[in-house]
C-alpha cells in the first residue's frame, strides 16, 4: 500500500489531500484539509513558517510514503507567482527533510490526467475527484480537492509508468 500526499501550494491557503493506492492501483480517500496560512499579521515569512509547521503535523499524523505537488503557474502578477514559488519551496523543503520523494505536476497535466482536457475548469476537476474516490455528495473545499487531484495524478502516472516498464528505465537513468 502506498500513501500519497498531494499538495496544492498557496501563500494564503494550501490544500492537502491523502489517498492510499493498493497493489492493483485502486485509489482510496484517506484525508483532505485546507491549511489556512493567514495569521494575525500580514507577515509573509510567518505564513511560510505556519505552512512548514502545519505540514510537519500532517506528515507526522498521516505518514505518507510519497508526495505529489503542483508546479508554479503564472497568474495575475509576477509577485503572486513569486509568493507561490516561496510556498512551494517551503513545502518541498519540509517533505524532503522528512525523507519523502517529491513528484511535480503542472496544472494542465493534472487536468488532462483527471478530466481528459488540460483546459478543464475547477468544477470538472472536483467532479472527477469525487467520482474517482467515491466521495458521493461530500463537500470538498477547493484547495483540498485540488490537492487530491494532484495525488490522483501521481497514482495514475505511476501506474502507467509501471505497466509500460518506464519506471525501471527512469530509475536507472536517474542513478547514472
Amino acid at each position: 500500500m502506498i500513501r500519497i500526499l498531494g499538495i496544492d501550494p498557496g501563500s494564503q491557503r494550501t490544500g492537502i489531500g491523502l489517498i492510499d493506492v493498493d497493489a492493483a492501483g485502486k485509489c482510496a480517500f484517506v484525508h483532505c484539509q485546507m491549511l489556512n496560512l493567514l495569521v494575525d499579521t500580514d507577515d509573509f515569512p510567518a505564513r511560510l513558517g505556519k505552512l512548514v509547521f502545519d505540514l510537519e503535523e500532517v506528515i507526522e499524523q498521516w505518514q505518507p510514503t510519497v508526495v505529489a505537488i503542483e508546479t508554479v503557474f503564472m497568474d495575475k502578477s509576477a509577485m503572486s507567482a513569486l509568493k507561490l514559488g516561496h510556498a512551494r519551496g517551503a513545502a518541498i523543503a519540509t517533505v524532503v527533510r522528512r525523507g519523502l520523494a517529491v513528484n511535480e505536476y503542472a496544472p494542465r497535466v493534472i487536468k488532462q490526467s483527471l478530466v481528459g482536457s488540460g483546459a478543464a475548469d475547477k468544477t470538472q476537476v472536483q467532479h472527477m475527484v469525487k467520482l474517482l474516490l467515491s466521495l458521493g455528495e461530500r463537500k470538498l473545499q477547493a484547495d483540498a480537492a485540488d490537492a487530491l487531484a494532484v495525488a490522483l495524478t501521481h497514482a495514475h502516472t505511476s501506474a502507467t509508468a509501471g505497466r509500460s516498464g518506464l519506471a525501471s528505465s527512469l530509475l536507472l537513468r536517474r542513478r547514472r
